[in-house]
């Protein structure tokens, strides 16, 4: 029994984190306010840049900075024209995504089937030999604890801190926040950024331990499934680290399913975390009360200081 379960929680564990990465720092954005469409395409130009790094022979954590710093430039063009011209976000979104899908296709041309330095797991003596718990909580990569950590500072950044305070005024209500001294298209700016490094993180994450092959759009769909997560946790981070451990537990389970033959189509079970995402988002929907309460009032709203 222990053969399957810990296979199946270990691998729970490693695909809900590019996940949690990429809902995480979008719920930052959508916070204050702005809705960025483009997460599957900062995904894949940071996991090219990562792979690309790691090819030449660099650091998993050298790989991962120019990652982050790829998509956070990235997430500037769209910071320019979602704020800086006040262009309709959805359709910055989208354009940031096709772009950052070509780019990455174009940056991985010459990638090939090579393989390049992977994240090591690490073993902590004593602990990682437990029995299910030792390797399932004590014998993961460094990153799969940095997702869950950064799950906690952002809850705690936003209940807990001024700053968090300013960037939540600013989502609800920008010219009452504009009104009393908040530079609200700065906020919004630097939150904007937090989340294109975010989603480089989860590309990086995917490119260097989760599939260390590059295969164009890799991410299959991951930032959308990312932004789903937003709304089903109803911008509360603790149940974006739920839904992606449930999206990444069925993942897992149709792989396991077809390793032991069941007679299932596999284009359906390729399918079904994306039909069960689609589910519970239909469920969340039933119940419109609980989005209203808790969406941004401003969210997807231009901004503009002048009018």
């Amino acid at each position: 029994m222990n053969q399957l379960i810990i296979p199946l929680l270990d691998g729970t564990l490693v695909a809900a984190t590019p996940l949690i990465f990429a809902a995480i720092g979008e719920l930052i954005v959508e916070r204050s306010g702005v809705l960025n469409l483009g997460v599957e395409g900062m995904m894949l130009v940071g996991a090219a840049a990562a792979f690309g790094m790691a090819l030449h022979g660099q650091s998993p954590a050298a790989a991962i900075c120019v990652a982050m710093i790829a998509a956070a430039l990235m997430a500037s063009l769209f910071a320019l024209l979602a704020l800086g011209l006040a262009v309709n976000q959805y359709a910055a979104g989208l354009a940031l995504t096709i772009s950052g899908s070509g780019l990455a296709s174009l940056i991985g041309r010459h990638f090939g089937a090579r393989s390049g330095t992977t994240i090591a797991r690490v073993h902590l003596q004593g602990l990682s030999d437990l029995p299910v718990v030792g390797k399932v909580l004590f014998g993961q990569d460094p990153l799969v604890y940095l997702a869950l950590a950064l799950a906690v500072m952002a809850w705690w950044f936003l209940n807990r801190t001024r700053p968090g305070l300013v960037l939540r005024a600013v989502g609800e209500a920008p010219e009452a926040a504009r009104a009393i001294g908040y530079r609200v298209l700065r906020i919004r700016y630097l939150a904007i950024l937090t989340g294109g490094a975010m989603a480089g993180l989860a590309g990086a994450y995917l490119s260097l331990a989760y599939t260390p092959l590059w295969v164009d759009d890799m991410t299959a769909g991951r930032g959308w499934i990312a932004q789903a997560l937003v709304v089903f946790a109803t911008w509360k981070p603790a149940r974006v680290v739920l839904g992606a451990w449930l999206f990444g537990g069925v993942t897992v389970a149709q792989l396991f399913a077809q390793t032991f033959g069941l007679q299932i189509p596999p284009q359906f079970m390729s399918a079904l975390p994306y039909l069960a995402t689609i589910v519970v988002l239909v469920a969340i929907s039933r119940n419109p009360q609980t989005l209203r309460l808790n969406t941004p009032l401003s969210l997807a709203q231009p901004f503009r200081p002048d009018h």
